[in-house]
């Protein structure tokens, strides 16, 4: 067993590694898929989110014991880069892994649950959404910041930034499902345009942020637009021919 909690947290430690020992029996169900489940319990007064990951192929095993760092620790380690570098995301208390001579077994990664208004995929879903325009134009700036920043965001998909908005009307975003992540200098522009495609299929949408991305990274608009639809357009035809190919032999 890897047991790693924040510096901040030592006091809780004890109590946090009974919470993991127990964490198939106890808990509240946030989500429990196929993949991974997410639990909520209660830690020195607070709420805190824990996310197991499912055991490993066996090669993967392998390879989160020996070679590369498992999902949690992962998570761990980006959420503690991103808060570095200015970047919302729940904060990061700590994460667990058990492993065997075979390898990894499963790991955990715990963080402060953080309560927000609604996600992107809100605003995917419904053109009706309040303040449809303006939030659409804010995520943008976000992403642009990432971007700025050399983050790129893999799994950058609607339902993984949680929006909150402030008593002043204005909007914070955080990022979750962090195990994905690489790090640059520098992004290219072609980078940055392909790390977008998974945001929305609506062409209307991809319009909005490509003029509000243009006017921040001081290219063309028509420029931002075609670069983005035609990796939007790549992803979605990429998508669907893999869930059509899964219904055919599932």
């Amino acid at each position: 067993m890897n047991f790693y909690i924040n510096e901040s947290c030592k006091n809780e430690e004890r109590q946090l590694l009974h919470i993991l020992q127990s964490f198939d029996s106890e808990g509240e169900i946030l989500v429990k898929g196929k993949r991974n489940t997410l639990k909520f319990f209660s830690l020195g007064g607070r709420i805190i989110n824990i996310k197991k990951f499912k055991t490993p192929n066996f090669v993967n095993r392998l390879a989160y014991k020996y070679i590369r760092k498992s999902k949690a620790k992962r998570s761990y380690e980006y959420a503690q880069l991103l808060l570095k570098k200015g970047i919302g995301t729940p904060f990061p208390i700590g994460f667990l892994e058990n492993s065997d001579v075979l390898g990894l077994k499963d790991s955990y990664y715990v963080s402060e649950q953080l309560d927000a208004d609604f996600t992107f995929r809100a605003l995917v879903e419904d053109f009706s959404f309040p303040d449809f325009e303006n939030i659409v134009k804010a995520f943008t700036r976000f992403t642009f910041h990432l971007h700025e920043n050399g983050i790129e965001f893999k799994d950058h998909s609607p339902g993984n930034t949680l929006i909150r908005k402030t008593p002043e009307g204005k909007y914070d975003f955080f990022l979750v499902d962090l195990n994905r992540m690489n790090f640059h200098s520098s992004m290219p522009f072609e980078l940055r345009m392909k790390n977008m495609a998974r945001l929305t299929p609506h062409q209307h949408m991809v319009a909005m942020i490509s003029e509000e991305y243009a006017h921040l990274c001081g290219e063309k608009p028509e420029k931002v637009f075609d670069y983005l639809w035609e990796e939007t357009s790549k992803f979605q035809y990429h998508f669907f021919r893999k869930k059509i190919l899964k219904s055919r032999f599932l």
